[in-house]
């Protein structure tokens, strides 16, 4: 390719200051006050505030007391408050994370010089280099080179598109948007295939994409979790609307007959003052509402959103970037990954360890090479490369390419040129590249797959410089068989006298075989048996040859038996879709991959009933990442990778798509926790509200109060299991299924049996005479009402420490999860503060020591209570 000066960084200055940035404008955010009235469309609100207004009005009338107003009036404030300040600050924190994450490098031409950019920095008149995975960064058009795109993103057409140099562009020459037009390129399209650099005539908000980006976009589909979470939702509001109306129907019931002693003559005098009928009236509807906020679970949606969000954050920490909700919601339910082996099980920094001519001779550095193969290695590397030298550092290309630029382009001792679209890229069905030059030599260069280019060589150069017969390939085929079992990758190198395009040359000369070494992460066969002992398959793909494959398979621990599988892709290609199926619990290892064959391997294990996940770098690995479960895709990969996948690893790291999985599997843990939590409370106090005016309970809990435990059961709680750790022992459970239910026979014995001795310790604190005359009766019945009020609240606070351990030790990793300790103890803290300043708002009184044993005692009880409860189901 060309040499391109490229703007100098004035110019660059001067183009950002007239032309703009290449930055788009954010979509405008829903500021906190606009997100805080929008709780008001909630139609539980909505039925609260007009009941509201109707108690204002019978206030003047001396039909309700004030102080009840004004404790449902800032009930409601603060619990839409809190909800929308909860939810403002998990989208922010999740805009960060992205932004901060998201960012997209760009290798431009600048002061004579290859350099990458972030994107946000390109200006209009830059020239970019473009290769095979990159995202068009801003619109313009072909200056040189020529590739293949796909504009889908912008036009819908999945159809690949070719653009190259020579045409005349008609988005410039007319200010119409073209798609199809041979030389115009747009910001948001992915290059397929080939190589160009493109100058920037458009940038920011002024490009195609940036204009459309203002549109509204849809809505994000449900994730798998999310839609249980819904059903389970449904099914509990059920219940609670058919709570409410009972409630409401009693109380009418008690105030129209009941309180009215059956006498006909007193029912005649109460239904002539139909002020107090609509009173009455009135507060039953406020009972009935109330029970339905306090028992549907309409604090769910938030609670996934608070989890995530805390979990993320965490996340980032690990270097894994969840773009995508549903990715890490799946991610614990993964029972076979396919996993890339370059950078993600090995370390990503790929060196040149040894290179072997083709009189079967080593050589361990550069500079041992004779001086006629070292002239021929360096022009055969760098000039046939997607990689190129900036102030000694490879640009672009992909980590083979870097490698092998790094290694053969210092001190370079040659003059070249490539010749103007004499160039074959490299691809994964060719296996090969070529390119070619004409300079101190002049010909054709071929870099690729040994088995492919060593058939075709008949001649090598020896030391000496003369061409001498290729007559020890077997040699060489010992080597190549010796440098893989060293997990050595190897790649040949030869000269041909003329380009043959799309075809390999016939009657090659070998330059020699370069060996390529990429050592295994440290942590990786620890991270694999984890993932292994968590019940899932991992599953190694690479494009190296049968022998490296399985020597860094078994030293990774992804191969530990006899009966584990090795297959190339060739092997593959001859199987049927059911002879796959029925080894693939048995395959460890696909050799020579092709990009078809990741995406078939995935549809196979679908169809098996398994969640699959898949990592990806590269455009080759799309069609896999978006037909997978989870896609992982690798941070150093291509930005269309990224963009296809639903979790960005960012250091590339197996241990990383491990934390991953883990994180999964905490999060469906915290949301059941949090789940079990809720709904204990929410069937306790159903029942207590139907049960009570009953039993001449005509309100066990005062409106305010209900309220008030519906904030603590929503949004502290929410906060307070969110901060849940990730704990290593669920890697040792088995991934959860398709259809299994969030809440499990275990869950449900928890809820029935907590939600119901509440229930009943509820019956016996209203009908034992002990517990009634242990508070101050003779001075008034609002100590014992504020006495049952504390014993519910606490009751359900000490029986969040039930639903976070599925063991006995309540306490268990509780040091992990300080914010939980917090919550428990703020909530504590203030609700002995509203007991003795709560007033008549609150229906509160002080309390004496004695009144809080009484409160305490039987508020403890649901502790061993439960723990009796797991003691029996653990036996059975």
């Amino acid at each position: 390719m060309e040499k391109i000066q490229g703007l100098s960084t004035c110019e660059a200055e001067a183009s950002r200051e007239r032309n703009g940035s290449n930055k788009l404008s954010e979509k405008k955010k829903t500021t906190l006050w606009k997100k805080y009235w929008e709780k008001f469309d909630d139609p539980i609100i909505t039925i609260l505030l007009i009941a509201l207004g109707i108690n204002i009005v019978f206030t003047f009338f001396g039909k309700v007391d004030w102080f009840e107003c004004l404790g449902i009036f800032v009930s409601v404030m603060i619990a839409t408050w809190v909800s929308a300040l909860s939810e403002y600050k998990n989208e922010e924190a999740f805009r960060s994370i992205q932004r901060e994450a998201s960012k997209v490098l760009c290798k431009v031409y600048r002061d004579g010089a290859l350099k990458e950019i972030g994107i946000d920095d390109i200006v209009k008149g830059d020239f970019v280099l473009l290769q095979a995975g990159d995202i068009i960064p801003a619109d313009g058009f072909v200056f040189s080179g020529n590739i293949r795109t796909d504009q889908s993103a912008l036009n819908g057409e999945n159809e690949e598109v070719e653009k190259s140099e020579g045409c005349d562009s008609v988005v410039y020459r007319t200010g119409t948007v073209d798609f199809w037009d041979k030389s115009s390129l747009f910001r948001g399209a992915v290059v397929c295939s080939g190589q160009c650099v493109m100058k920037v005539m458009d940038v920011g908000d002024g490009t195609v994409y940036g204009k459309l980006s203002k549109e509204d976009e849809g809505a994000e589909r449900e994730s798998p979790l999310q839609l249980k979470l819904a059903q389970l939702a449904k099914g509990i509001s059920r219940f609670g609307y058919m709570g409410a109306a009972l409630v409401a129907a009693v109380y009418l019931f008690q105030r129209f007959f009941v309180d009215n002693g059956w006498s006909m003559p007193n029912m005649t005098v109460y239904f002539s003052d139909m002020a107090q009928v609509l009173s009455d009236t009135v507060n039953a509807i406020i009972m009935g509402v109330t029970v339905i906020v306090v028992s549907v679970p309409e604090g769910l949606p938030l609670m996934i959103a608070i989890v995530c969000s805390l979990n993320m954050k965490k996340m980032m920490k690990n270097n894994v970037l969840v773009r995508k909700l549903i990715g890490i919601e799946t991610a614990g339910s993964i029972n076979i990954l396919f996993s890339d082996k370059t950078g993600t099980i090995t370390c990503g920094r790929l060196e040149v360890v040894e290179l072997v001519d083709g009189a079967g001779c080593t050589y361990k550095k550069k500079n041992e090479l004779p001086k006629d193969i070292r002239r021929l290695m360096e022009i055969s590397v760098l000039g046939n490369s997607t990689a190129q030298l900036s102030d000694g550092k490879a640009v672009g290309g992909n980590a083979t390419e870097k490698a092998l630029v790094e290694f053969a382009g210092r001190e370079m001792m040659s003059n070249w040129k490539i010749e103007k679209g004499r160039e074959t890229l490299f691809s994964s069905d060719k296996k090969f590249s070529q390119t070619e030059v004409r300079g101190d030599f002049c010909g054709s260069l071929v870099k690729g797959a040994p088995e492919i280019i060593l058939p075709k060589c008949t001649r090598f150069v020896d030391k000496h410089g003369d061409l001498k017969s290729l007559e020890g390939r077997a040699d060489l085929n010992g080597e190549l068989d010796r440098m893989a079992k060293q997990s050595i990758r190897v790649l040949a190198l030869a000269t041909a006298e003329s380009y043959s395009g799309e075809r390999i040359p016939d009657n090659m000369t070998l330059v020699g075989l370069v060996g390529i070494r990429d050592d295994l992460r440290p942590d990786v066969k620890a991270s694999v048996g984890q993932v292994k002992c968590a019940g899932i398959q991992v599953v190694m793909i690479t494009g190296d040859k049968k022998e490296t494959a399985v020597a860094i398979a078994r030293d990774a621990g992804i191969m530990d038996g006899r009966d584990n599988v090795v297959l190339t892709s060739e092997e593959l290609q001859r199987m049927t879709d059911e002879e796959i199926g029925s080894k693939l619990g048995d395959i460890r290892v696909i050799a020579r991959a092709l990009p078809t064959d990741k995406s078939r391997l995935v549809r196979i294990a679908q169809e098996k009933g398994l969640v699959v996940g898949m990592t990806g770098d590269g455009v080759n690995d799309l069609a896999a990442l978006r037909r997978a479960d989870v896609g992982f895709a690798m941070g150093s990969g291509t930005e269309v990778a990224k963009a296809a996948g639903d979790i960005v690893v960012l250091d590339d790291n197996f241990s990383s798509v491990r934390a991953a999985v883990l994180y999964g599997r905490t999060i469906y843990k915290s949301i059941r926790k949090f789940v079990v939590c809720q709904m204990t409370i929410n069937i306790a106090a159903v029942l207590v509200s139907v049960i009570g005016p009953l039993i001449g309970m005509e309100r066990p809990l005062g409106i305010t109060q209900m309220l008030w435990i519906n904030l603590i059961m929503d949004t502290l709680a929410a906060i307070a299991f969110g901060g849940e750790p990730a704990l290593k022992q669920y890697m040792l459970e088995p991934p959860k299924r398709r259809d299994e239910k969030i809440l499990d026979k275990k869950a449900w014995s928890g809820i029935i049996v907590n939600g119901m001795f509440i229930c009943l310790a509820s019956l016996y604190f209203f009908l034992s005479e002990h517990i009634y005359y242990g508070f101050r009766q003779h001075e008034s019945e609002i100590y014992f009402y504020t006495g049952y009020f504390n014993f519910f609240v606490f009751a359900g606070v000490l029986n969040a420490f039930n639903a976070r351990c599925e063991g006995i030790d309540l306490l268990d990793h509780i040091s992990l999860n300080k914010p939980f300790l917090f919550i428990i103890g703020l909530i504590c803290a203030v609700q002995i503060f509203i007991t003795y300043f709560g007033g008549q708002v609150l229906r509160t009184a002080g309390l004496t020591s004695k009144e809080w044993l009484i409160v305490i005692i039987p508020a403890l009880l649901i502790i061993p209570v439960d723990l009796l409860r797991k003691l029996i189901v653990k036996g059975k």
